[in-house]
């Protein structure tokens, strides 16, 4: 008899937002920075906290616990940037930031281990599912709904 192989796991990245985890697949992460405070954007919602460079793009940076609704967030010291791959395609903005505190954490994620958390409250904007990884209770973002929020955002801002 076969030996049963972890095929069906995936590596997922855990990171950490004001008041919640986000657990997001390793593969839409590029890179990892310290933050720096982003050059603002006139008339962005208040989840939207400006503009960072890198690589030749200007990134818009999120704070994705605002943007839920689930707390105040704001970079400081601490905090970190992570750069991740859009969803979309949309070639003019193919990356976006968003704000963490600290580094993010890599895990395994097993079929057996993620257990999606359906305790009956509505999910926060822009959540696509709650789930349990092991011990930790952690957000799915839905970052097609996110990307989009931010390309209205900026539409309406421009």
């Amino acid at each position: 008899m076969k030996q049963h192989t972890q095929e069906s796991d995936i590596r997922g990245v855990l990171i950490q937002v004001a008041a919640a985890r986000l657990l997001l697949p390793n593969a839409t992460i590029a890179e990892v920075m310290s933050y720096a405070e982003p050059e603002p954007v006139e008339n962005a919602p208040d989840w939207l906290l400006g503009r960072i460079r890198w690589r030749g793009w200007q990134l818009p940076l999120v704070a994705f616990a605002r943007m839920a609704g689930l707390a105040e967030e704001k970079g400081g010291l601490g905090s970190k940037v992570v750069v991740l791959k859009a969803l979309g395609n949309n070639s003019k903005a193919p990356y976006f930031a968003m704000l963490t505190q600290g580094f993010p954490r890599l895990v395994t994620v097993s079929r057996d281990g993620l257990l999606v958390d359906a305790d009956g409250d509505a999910l926060p904007a822009g959540v696509l599912a709650k789930v349990r990884l092991n011990e930790d209770s952690a957000f799915v973002p839905d970052l097609k709904v996110v990307e989009t929020l931010i390309g209205d955002a900026l539409a309406q801002a421009a």
